[in-house]
C-alpha cells in the first residue's frame, strides 16, 4: 500500500478523497489549514470522521508556513485538494489571500516534491480557468480565459504543476473539477444553500436570472478520476500518456438553475420559492465539459445521474441538519 498526502482534507472532496484511499488500505496524511471562509462544524466533522481510521494522520496549519520536510519525505502522491475558494469572493482586498492560497501553497508543495522525489503528484484545478467561452462543451486545448480572480489563481496552480513536470520531471496529472456536489459539501455552495432554503420555507436565492447553465458532478465520481489519474501515472505504460496533461472532470451533461431547482423540488418534495439577485462578477454564462479526453486516457466516465445525486445530498443534508 502507498502513503498519500492529500491536502484540503477536512474539506468537501478532501475528505471523501481521502476516506476512500483509508478504505483502499492506503496510508493518508491529511493537511488542512482550516480557513474561516468554511463553515468550522463542518469540517471538524469531516475530520474527527477521518480519525477513526487508523491509517490517518491529520496535520493542521497553513502549507506556506508549515515545516513539511519530514511529512513529505517517503510519500508516494500527493493530491494537491486544497484551495480558497468561491469566485465572486477572489475580488478586491481578498485577493492576496488568494494568491498565497491557491499560488505560492502550490508552489511551495511542488518543490518539497521535487526535493524528496514524490512519485506522483495530483492537482485540482477548475473549470472557472475556461472563463466565458462561445463555444460548448469545454475542450482542454481552448485557450484558457479565467472570468475571475479565482480562475486566475487556479490557471497559475495548473501553469506551476507543468512547470515543475517539463524542468524536473515529476509526474504530474491536473484535473479541471467542473461544478462538484453531494454530501459534505460546503454550506456556501448553490445546492447545498437551495436545499437549505427550500428544506426550511424559505425563499431561494438566485444570481441572475436562472437561465445559466451548469455541468453538477457527482463528488463520489471526481474521488474516481483522482485515483484513476494516480493510478495511471503509477503505470509505467499508461501513464505516459496522462503526465503532464490537464483533463476536465464534469459530467457530460448540463442543466439551468431553473431545471436543477425544478429536480431539486421533486427530491425535496416542495416547490422553491425564488427570489433574484443581480448575476455575481466572474459568474460565467455556462459550463458544459467535453470528457473525451479523460476518457480515453483513463477510461473514467461520470456515471452518477444528477437526481441520484441530489437524493444522495438531500438525505445528507437530512442527517447532519434535521428538519426542525
Amino acid at each position: 500500500m502507498s502513503k498519500a498526502i492529500v491536502t484540503g482534507a477536512a474539506g468537501f472532496i478532501g475528505s471523501t478523497l481521502a476516506e476512500k484511499l483509508l478504505e483502499q488500505g492506503h496510508e493518508v496524511v491529511g493537511i488542512d489549514a482550516f480557513l474561516p471562509n468554511y463553515c468550522a462544524f463542518q469540517k471538524n466533522d469531516n475530520w474527527n470522521h477521518l480519525h477513526e481510521w487508523d491509517g490517518f494522520t491529520g496535520v493542521v496549519g497553513d502549507l506556506v508556513q508549515l515545516d513539511l520536510d519530514r511529512i513529505v519525505a517517503g510519500t508516494d502522491v500527493i493530491f494537491h485538494q486544497a484551495a480558497l475558494p468561491g469566485v465572486r469572493d477572489s475580488w478586491g482586498k481578498s485577493f492576496p489571500a488568494y494568491l498565497h492560497h491557491n499560488v505560492l501553497a502550490t508552489q511551495v508543495l511542488l518543490h518539497l516534491a521535487v526535493k524528496y522525489r514524490v512519485k506522483e503528484f495530483v492537482y485540482a484545478s477548475s473549470s472557472s480557468v475556461y472563463g466565458q467561452q462561445s463555444t460548448l462543451p469545454l475542450q482542454e486545448k481552448m485557450c484558457p480565459s479565467p472570468f475571475s480572480p479565482y480562475g486566475v489563481t487556479k490557471l497559475a496552480g495548473e501553469h506551476l504543476v507543468r512547470a515543475y513536470h517539463d524542468n524536473y520531471g515529476l509526474a504530474t496529472t491536473s484535473l479541471r473539477y467542473f461544478t462538484v456536489y453531494g454530501p459534505r459539501q460546503r454550506r456556501d455552495m448553490a445546492i447545498y444553500r437551495f436545499i437549505d432554503a427550500m428544506a426550511h420555507g424559505r425563499e431561494v436565492k438566485v444570481y441572475g436570472d436562472g437561465n445559466q447553465t451548469r455541468d453538477f458532478t457527482f463528488v463520489e465520481d471526481v474521488v474516481r478520476a483522482n485515483i484513476a489519474a494516480w493510478q495511471a501515472l503509477a503505470d509505467g505504460g499508461s501513464g505516459r500518456r496522462t503526465n503532464g496533461e490537464v483533463f476536465n472532470v464534469g459530467s457530460g451533461t448540463s442543466v439551468s438553475v431553473r431545471e436543477l431547482l425544478e429536480r431539486l423540488g421533486q427530491v425535496i418534495g416542495c416547490s422553491p420559492t425564488i427570489t433574484r439577485t443581480p448575476a455575481a462578477a466572474g459568474d460565467v454564462r455556462a459550463t458544459l465539459a467535453d470528457v473525451e479526453s479523460i476518457k480515453t486516457a483513463l477510461g473514467w466516465q461520470a456515471t452518477t445521474p444528477l437526481q441520484e445525486g441530489l437524493a444522495a445530498q438531500y438525505r445528507w443534508y437530512q442527517q447532519t441538519r434535521p428538519l426542525p
